[in-house]
């Protein structure tokens, strides 16, 4: 019997500790001692070398461990939207506080090894201040606030640890209040490494995986099934009219899917439309859906009276369908916008102007193996579903109908259209449906969940209605 090319040296009775240890890796970049779990460290470490070469191998990332951290450097081919920053109330991070953490990291230097509350005010108010826009002053409540999402988001994940005084207490009177903190500078210097320096970036493409250096045939199929493992750990589906041919190959080989199965002890959920990593564990995605709140399972119910219009439309005719979008074109002003924020400078190497150094061309154009060509999907070609907001909106309306508005919970009682553009947001970013001008595009994905509403018992009381059973989960 041949031997397994992933775990290859990983024992049959070891390997469901592996398997673990590589969800864990993949769901949380950076594990110390205290995060995401006490322990998991550990069981991370024992298996250092193994991961080491399957993460390479598999997918091109690089394993970086120190004396008290563990990270996971990505290559990512696309534009990625994730959780990792988000505060104690599972709040996502806005631009400030995103902007305070990238500079308490590149204020806090190894000659530290603690510091307080109002000395981290001192470092962050000038840097801050000299930024338009945003700005730091400690007798503004937001500002405040904002900086103790960041101070807990360092602690939760071990690089500043408090030793004496209270955060409540200064946040209520920055004048009397104040915390000391221990600081790890192997966490913080782990946290802020990018890949490239961003003062010698000339476009967002710059920040993503560039093609293969050789073109051999070999260099460029090892490249492409890269592509084809990151895409299913880090996207929740992949739809083959999505892709370009040369990936959606790659896709369907049937040993993508073993080696997969065998890394993660996951399973890969193949169809016609295109594949998904299944997370039956609930311990590798970072969402959860349907999952808990309002917003969440409405999307779910949602999802379920688009499918029972497909099927019986209420005008009589067939749902209008167009093609479905390339991810070239689902990224495209996400692209646009970030290059437009570049700060205009020089390049002194070529001698070029700002104007002239900055690419005046799609970022994916002259790469044709790129996940992000505006090229893809030329091979597959499909057409989805047309829903306008029109009728979504009217689908909203039988929800409340059907459910009861108190079904809903008190924030959104009363706001059935601010429910459905959440709701929307929440499937846009899982990719089961794509947003355009008037309404969405249903994407296939989306059929896997047309019998939700099954799950829900027939009652407008409001603590019954939503008792969805646990559903499964897509890394």
């Amino acid at each position: 019997m041949a031997a397994h090319r992933v775990a290859a040296s990983v024992p049959t009775s070891e390997l469901g500790s592996y398997q673990s240890a590589a969800r864990l890796i993949l769901a949380h970049p950076l594990i110390t001692p205290i995060h995401p779990r006490v322990g998991h460290l550990a069981s991370v470490l024992r298996w250092q070398k193994e991961l080491t070469d399957d993460l390479r191998n598999l997918f091109g990332y690089t394993l970086q461990t120190s004396r008290s951290c563990i990270r996971l450097i990505r290559q990512l081919d696309e534009p990625a939207a994730g959780s990792a920053f988000v505060t104690a109330k599972k709040k996502p991070f806005d631009r400030r506080r995103i902007a305070y953490l990238c500079l308490l990291l590149s204020c806090l230097h190894r000659s530290r090894v603690e510091i307080n509350l109002n000395d981290l005010v001192r470092l962050l108010r000038p840097v801050a201040n000299a930024i338009d826009g945003l700005g730091f002053d400690p007798t503004t409540g937001a500002h405040r606030a904002a900086l103790v999402d960041v101070v807990a988001w360092l602690c939760d994940r071990g690089a500043l640890t408090l030793s004496d005084g209270s955060v409540e207490a200064w946040e209520a009177d920055p004048g009397m209040g104040d915390a000391l903190y221990d600081l790890d500078h192997d966490v913080l210097i782990a946290l802020f490494k990018p890949g490239r320096s961003l003062q010698h970036l000339r476009s967002f493409q710059d920040l993503l995986q560039p093609p293969p250096s050789g073109s051999g045939r070999d260099t460029v199929r090892r490249h492409t099934a890269q592509r084809a493992r990151r895409a299913l750990v880090e996207q929740p589906v992949i739809h083959f009219a999505a892709v370009d041919p040369e990936l959606a190959s790659a896709l369907r080989n049937p040993s993508l899917a073993e080696d997969l199965a065998r890394f993660t002890g996951l399973w890969v959920e193949r169809r016609a439309e295109g594949v998904m990593l299944v997370d039956s564990t609930g311990r590798c995605s970072d969402r959860i859906f349907p999952g808990a709140g309002a917003v969440a399972r409405a999307a779910g119910l949602l999802l379920a009276k688009i499918a029972d219009e497909q099927e019986e439309p209420t005008s009589g005719a067939s749902l209008p369908r167009m093609p479905m979008p390339a991810l070239g074109e689902v990224h495209a002003s996400t692209r646009s916008t970030l290059d437009n924020v570049l700060p205009p400078q020089a390049d002194p190497h070529a001698g070029e102007s700002a104007e002239s150094a900055r690419p005046h061309r799609n970022p994916g154009a002259g790469n044709p193996g790129s996940a992000l060509s505006t090229e893809t999907g030329a091979g597959e070609a499909s057409e989805v579903p047309f829903i306008d907001d029109t009728l979504l909106a009217s689908l909203t309306a039988q929800l409340y109908d059907d459910l009861g508005a108190r079904t809903f919970t008190a924030q959104w009682e009363h706001d059935p259209s601010g429910l459905l553009r959440a709701a929307v947001s929440l499937l846009v970013d899982l990719r089961l449906v794509h947003r355009l001008p008037g309404g969405v595009l249903v994407l296939p994905a989306a059929a896997r969940y047309r019998n939700i509403s099954q799950a829900l018992p027939r009652s407008h009381d409001p603590q019954l209605a939503f008792d969805l059973s646990p559903g499964e989960e897509i890394t």
